[in-house]
């Protein structure tokens, strides 16, 4: 039997005391479901496993479920192969040199990029910040800051119309690390 190499990246938690999902826990919970070299990374809900299902919309709503029963949470969670986070590193269409991987963000989707709901952004409205879509990703660029930026609040599940969870151009290079090694 062959294993796929995984990440799992759950929306919103451990954020200002709420949905309090350890890493320990988060371990335990994944190899619960059948998850083998079981690593997490960082306290936001990434971790990086292996599995012998090869579908990774059945390892996510199996994952929910569990955090569901165990710790009486709902937590959206998105379940990604290593070779489809290679692809969204391979696919950046932005130039990186310069660029602080701390304000760079990819905001993985549940599914296709809405095109429609992107093409009623004005892009000169939000500048410096700028995105470009991908298949089930968004790359955005925040040059000044993250935090009072009114682009980064339109990616969100409500806006998109699909559940969406944010990652940094650091933290989406060390997972992808992490699925290799």
């Amino acid at each position: 039997m062959t294993t796929t190499s995984y990440v799992a990246l759950l929306r919103g938690i451990n954020v200002g005391g709420k949905n309090r999902v350890p890493m320990q826990t988060l371990r335990e919970l994944l190899a619960e479901i059948g998850g083998t070299g079981v690593r997490t990374h960082l306290q936001s809900g990434n971790a990086v496993f292996t599995h012998e299902e090869e579908d990774a919309l059945q390892l996510a709503a199996a994952l929910k479920r569990r955090i569901s029963d165990e710790l009486g949470l709902t937590i959206s969670c998105l379940v990604r192969t290593g070779a489809d986070l290679r692809r969204v590193v391979e696919a950046n269409p932005f130039p990186m040199e310069g660029v602080d991987g701390s304000r760079f963000l990819v905001v993985f989707l549940s599914g296709p990029v809405p095109l429609d709901r992107l093409a009623t952004i004005d892009p000169a409205a939000y500048a410096p910040d700028e995105f470009r879509p991908g298949e089930r990703e968004i790359y955005a660029h925040f040059p000044n800051t993250i935090r009072d930026s009114k682009l980064a609040t339109l990616f969100t599940d409500r806006w998109l119309g699909l559940t969406a969870t944010a990652r940094n151009w650091n933290t989406v290079t060390k997972l992808l690390a992490l699925t290799e090694s």
